[in-house]
């Protein structure tokens, strides 16, 4: 049996002829250390990258002792090493992003888990897949180099504030995480705030609704009957987004009502469901006593586990886009038609028709009401109910 050996490597701080010792928090193979130079050979693995650990954390306690000398202020090898106690155990960019990806998945937070592999992807082609660097090392100008590489490939700012804020929220975790510290913070200097994240108005006119509504579909295949269903039934029960429509069960329907929690809110809903879209639901009921679900998206018999659901929903809304973009060019609707659409669209119909702000607001579930509970306790039925009636 063969053993493989390790040196641990520590920084040894000496003051008035006592030494102390502090861990570095890395180990390498014997081989790869020049022990007359006291610093790792040039072919050892990640040579850069420890060098920089061991300057980090020199240049950590001289920075500590220069400030201390400055205040005038005694210290022993032992009190300086015990006002450090808060460790960092340093990680790469990488090795941080990978844990931060790993935890949700286990967590089951599959939007989570989407939001930080796609940004770790996009740092992973910006640096050719250089990405064992420290936290420190993202200073402004390389946020600045990040966001000139994003340019020149002509992205949209809408993408580019997605990425520096997942980026920022790394970052701010890892500090939390005691992964690397704050005194190089960034993000204090570099605004994610300057990106322009405006997009254009996205409601369509009551006339085009409509026309979704009222024309029947030019090849019934079973996707586009869906992407009809799903546009006219959230438009009808108060712009239901599209993860929510698909997570439906038979008990959300409770008296002649929708009730069910928003996935990202987490706010619950209540709307009265009109005669047209109860009509949608019963279309779907041979599905339903099957699969468990109101609408052919998810199918309990398969879609099992977080991460099944949400590859489930990409896929799938990804195909209700398609079909809702052919089915504008269809009935002549000069507008990008998507799942968003329907949302936005009965929000801003019912405000063109003179209905109050906050029994909209109330009605969509939006997570930030802080300005409408000011003067609202909540909406009586029938306001709410008489609000739905200029849908149609």
């Amino acid at each position: 049996m063969g053993f493989t050996h390790f040196l641990k490597h520590y920084l040894r701080i000496i003051k008035d002829r006592k030494t102390k010792y502090q861990s570095l928090g890395i180990s390498i193979l014997p081989q790869f250390w020049d022990f007359t130079k006291n610093e790792p050979k040039p072919k050892c693995p990640n040579k850069d990258l420890i060098n920089k650990i061991i300057l980090d954390k020199k240049t950590e306690y001289q920075k500590e002792i220069l400030e201390l000398n400055a205040e005038q202020k005694d210290y022993t090898v032992t009190s300086l090493l015990e006002s450090k106690t808060e460790k960092f155990v340093l990680k790469t960019v990488r090795e941080f992003y990978e844990e931060l990806i790993e935890s949700y998945g286990k967590l089951g937070k599959t939007g989570n888990r989407r939001t930080y592999k796609a940004s770790l992807n996009c740092l992973k082609r910006f640096t050719a897949n250089k990405l064992d660097i420290l936290f420190s090392d993202i200073d402004v100008a390389w946020l600045n180099r990040y966001e000139e590489w994003f340019r020149q490939r002509n992205c949209k700012e809408t993408f580019m504030s997605v990425q520096f804020r997942t980026l920022r929220s790394a970052y701010n975790k890892a500090m939390a995480a005691k992964a690397t510290s704050s005194k190089n913070y960034p993000f204090s200097e570099f605004k994610v705030s300057k990106f322009n994240v405006k997009t254009k108005k996205r409601a369509l006119m009551k006339e085009d609704v409509m026309k979704i509504i009222t024309t029947e579909t030019i090849n019934p295949t079973a996707i586009r009957t869906l992407a009809r269903s799903f546009f006219t039934f959230s438009y009808l029960c108060a712009g239901i987004p599209f993860v929510d429509f698909a997570n439906l069960k038979p008990d959300n329907i409770i008296k002649g009502k929708l009730s069910y929690v928003r996935q990202k809110t987490h706010g619950e809903i209540n709307v009265t469901i009109c005669e047209q879209a109860m009509g949608i639901i019963a279309k779907y009921a041979p599905y339903c006593k099957e699969a468990k679900y109101l609408f052919p998206v998810f199918d309990a018999r398969i879609h099992k586990t977080p991460q099944q659901k949400a590859n489930r929903i990409n896929k799938v809304c990804n195909q209700v886009n398609k079909e809702l973009k052919v089915l504008a060019a269809e009935l002549d609707i000069d507008a990008e038609i998507t799942t968003y659409v329907a949302r936005h669209s009965f929000a801003t119909i019912l405000k063109r028709s003179g209905v109050n702000i906050g029994i909209i607001c109330e009605l969509m579930g939006h997570a930030d009401l802080t300005t409408t509970e000011i003067y609202l306790d909540g909406f009586e039925n029938e306001q709410v109910d008489a609000a739905m009636s200029n849908l149609l």
